[in-house]
């Protein structure tokens, strides 16, 4: 019996290997490594390189290794490549997700965990949203989440496998022992942006929008640590493997920071007074998404422990700098 792990060479899903592979799991990776880093797969882990659409590929994995549950990281995930390349996201995300669902009902596969977005939410103003909140996603990219949401929900109404469902608000920082990390280069996350800065790897950074309705007029996010998601994601498979129903988590803390904060406050940990410049809205991004999280907190018992986005700062901070020191 094992756990396969889409995208487990990638920034969320290698931690999510780490977690398993500490409780002593036994953990099969699938990734094409085209976003992911095979040095990033923990070694206790085993590797096997190509994509979650391949059906024979993933049979194969499937019945060698005895999986028994599926968490599914691969995809792709830049807000506005969607709106500029729809049709790679609904290849990566919705068809390719499409295509590991089916290879899974013909493998016997018990449980499928898979990894959603705030993007589905859409424009929800500045209230918290909850997981019953009306979903109207504004870019390719929350569509071709939602669709493999739905594509869930009718094969569980189908077939003896369960299902959940983690809705990610802002995922950041670093595993605190510094053994996984954003590690893409070009990647759009703000606070690995303003840690790059900060670094002097990037000349500047920009703020994309301020005249959003929000208190500081830049847009607002949940910011959620790693590890935290990452607990989230281990109680779910508890909870599914213990019997419980299929279910749809938002994962977040409730407490939202605008761009401005988030930027004031990798100054402060950093002691950098780095160049930022403002400029347009970008498109397919909402001006606020937060969550209360509630219900992730009272069905699975999760309590969050990075609860700070100082801590979440600095963990980030002290992996960039982790990086800049293993490149040279």
């Amino acid at each position: 019996m094992a756990v396969l792990v889409t995208g487990g060479a990638g920034y969320i899903g290698s931690h999510m290997v780490l977690k398993l592979a500490d409780a002593g799991e036994a953990v099969v990776v699938l990734d094409n490594l085209v976003t992911g880093f095979d040095w990033a797969i923990d070694g206790r882990a085993s590797f096997v390189q190509g994509s979650a659409s391949d059906q024979e590929l993933v049979g194969r994995i499937l019945a060698d290794h005895g999986i028994t549950e599926i968490v599914h990281f691969a995809g792709s995930i830049v807000v506005p490549e969607s709106v500029s390349n729809p049709l790679k996201y609904y290849a990566n995300n919705t068809a390719a997700s499409r295509d590991l669902i089916e290879a899974a009902v013909a493998g016997g596969v018990k449980h499928f965990i898979f990894s959603s977005t705030a993007a589905v939410y859409g424009m929800t103003g500045l209230a918290p949203v909850v997981e019953t909140t009306p979903l109207n996603p504004m870019s390719p990219y929350g569509r071709s989440k939602l669709m493999t949401e739905w594509m869930l929900q009718d094969v569980a109404a189908a077939h003896p496998m369960t299902h959940g469902v983690l809705r990610y608000f802002n995922v950041a920082g670093a595993d605190p022992e510094k053994r996984s990390g954003q590690s893409t280069p070009l990647a759009t996350h703000l606070i690995k942006v303003a840690c790059q800065t900060a670094l002097g790897q990037r000349a500047k950074m920009d703020i994309f929008g301020t005249d959003y309705e929000t208190p500081d007029g830049t847009c607002v996010r949940d910011y959620i640590h790693v590890t935290d998601l990452i607990e989230a994601h281990a109680l779910l498979l508890e909870h599914l493997r213990g019997g419980g129903e299929s279910t749809t988590l938002n994962c977040a803390y409730g407490q939202g920071y605008s761009v401005r904060q988030v930027v004031d406050t990798v100054k402060s940990v950093s002691g950098v007074d780095f160049k930022v410049e403002e400029g347009p809205r970008r498109p397919g991004d909402p001006a606020s998404i937060t969550a209360t999280g509630e219900k992730v907190r009272s069905l699975l018992g999760w309590t969050p422990q990075h609860d700070d986005l100082t801590e979440i700062v600095r963990t980030a901070y002290d992996w960039e700098k982790h990086l800049m020191m293993r490149n040279r």
